[in-house]
């Protein structure tokens, strides 16, 4: 990213343009004129995404943390600072996983940490003015709310949440980060929710089955806020173990890098080895691990079952099978994503076919189940289908499940809960345990070969 400055002259028209930030090896967010019209800015030239300004031309750094102040620019308009004053800038920022806010006094450069009980920020909004700041934020125990901090007593009010469900503690399992080893001698890291129900305990000396989740993006990150669908499972007796693979935000930029063209290697390889941690911790059954993930991360889902054998069964929800398909096919928005991803395509065409699920199916030999809205235009539902297709043939447990009127995402409510039951229902059948509860069966190809 490059940050250029020019001068509007009299006819609407820009003057020099010079460039003040950035460059190939450089990320830049958010630049924004303080009040007192000095422009500031969030780079990622020291390793990690921190607040700078320009004096008399040249840049100066405002934090100097292991912390990262901004996010992937997915939306438009979003931003991880705003000023209070000349002086005072509010600011959210994640480190380890986990959001804080804070006030940076400009002149002295201290960041004065503001203690809330949220550690999830999502794309850590904030807005200030009027003595108050406005952001959005959750925690394992409570879903993203629109909040509002007096910043003159500290008081925070709850202005407006994404739902009214209120869950008994009891049966609401708290994320912990764990960060385990992988390859290469690195570590990586992920949130781990261990099974809670305050009805039940499971049988004394047995493990418990584990889901793993990649997340999409795939250069995203796994939210710490309250998820019902997280908590569907863990209620039911799964842990859930959701994994920041290298390439994921909120490590610094050379954490983001590790995923730089190697998609289909590095986030298969820490899920592999996320999943194989928590075994070997005696936290997990090592017989009874599934993976599942949408978009990006139905494609990490695909790979580790293809080119791995750790998993013993999983679910792709609109999930990439054919890499090469998705550079000819996708939206613009993403139309060269992939080159930094896995390689400049059609030049590089050999690492597409090579890392493409739907071309490797002979290495597949567990159960999967596939979702896929018939409306997706990013991921088009010819790639569930061929994957459907190829696991049946060979005689693997296995079953598709198309939503109409669905596109990249499900959104109704009927959808989503139909999917979560579908894919517990699949997952009973494939390990034989009994549900506490009736759910809709779904018809499962090659399930008498077992």
């Amino acid at each position: 990213t490059e940050l250029r400055v020019a001068p509007i002259n009299g006819q609407g028209l820009l003057g020099d343009v010079k460039t003040v930030a950035g460059g190939v090896a450089e990320s830049i967010f958010q630049p924004e004129w303080s009040p007192d019209g000095v422009l500031h800015f969030v780079s990622d030239r020291s390793g990690w995404w921190n607040l700078w300004r320009l004096e008399e031309g040249e840049a100066v750094q405002l934090t100097n943390r292991e912390a990262e102040f901004g996010k992937p620019q997915w939306v438009f308009g979003s931003g991880t600072y705003s000023f209070a004053s000349e002086d005072v800038v509010a600011c959210s920022y994640v480190s380890d996983g986990a959001w804080s806010i804070g006030m940076l006094d400009i002149k002295s450069k201290n960041l004065f940490p503001v203690q809330t009980p949220f550690s999830e920020m999502g794309r850590g909004d904030i807005k200030a003015g009027d003595g108050n700041i406005v952001f959005l934020a959750g925690a394992s125990d409570r879903p993203m709310t629109v909040v509002s901090l007096d910043l003159a007593s500290g008081r925070w009010e709850e202005l407006r949440k994404s739902h009214n469900l209120e869950v008994d503690a009891a049966y609401l399992s708290q994320a912990r980060p764990v960060e385990f080893p992988t390859e290469d001698g690195k570590t990586a890291h992920a949130l781990f929710y261990p099974p809670k129900n305050g009805d039940y305990q499971g049988p004394t000396g047995e493990k418990p089955p584990l889901l793993v989740k990649s997340h999409g993006g795939p250069t995203g990150s796994a939210s710490s806020a309250l998820d019902l669908g997280i908590q569907y499972w863990t209620s039911r007796g799964f842990g859930v173990l959701d994994v920041n693979y290298g390439g994921s935000t909120g490590y610094g930029r050379e954490y983001r890098e590790r995923l730089n063209g190697t998609w289909g290697i590095v986030d298969v390889d820490d899920c592999c080895n996320a999943a194989l941690h928590l075994v070997a911790q005696g936290e997990a059954d090592g017989d009874r691990l599934a993976i599942d993930g949408g978009s990006a991360g139905g494609y990490t889902t695909l790979a580790a079952l293809t080119f791995k054998d750790v998993f013993k069964a999983g679910a792709s929800y609109y999930g990439v099978s054919d890499l090469e398909a998705l550079a000819k096919e996708t939206h613009k928005f993403e139309s060269r994503y992939l080159d930094g991803l896995v390689g400049p395509y059609p030049e590089r065409q050999d690492l597409y076919q090579e890392r493409a699920p739907i071309r490797h199916t002979q290495g597949l030999s567990c159960p999967l189940i596939l979702f896929q809205g018939l409306e997706d235009q990013i991921v088009p539902p010819n790639q569930a289908e061929m994957m459907f297709d190829a696991v049946r043939n060979k005689g693997i447990p296995t079953a598709y499940i198309p939503f109409e009127g669905e596109q990249h995402g499900f959104r109704r409510a009927e959808n989503i809960k139909g999917a979560l039951e579908a894919e517990l229902y699949f997952y009973s059948r494939v390990f034989g345990f009994d549900l506490a509860e009736p759910v809709e069966q779904v018809d499962i190809e090659n399930l008498s070969a077992e």
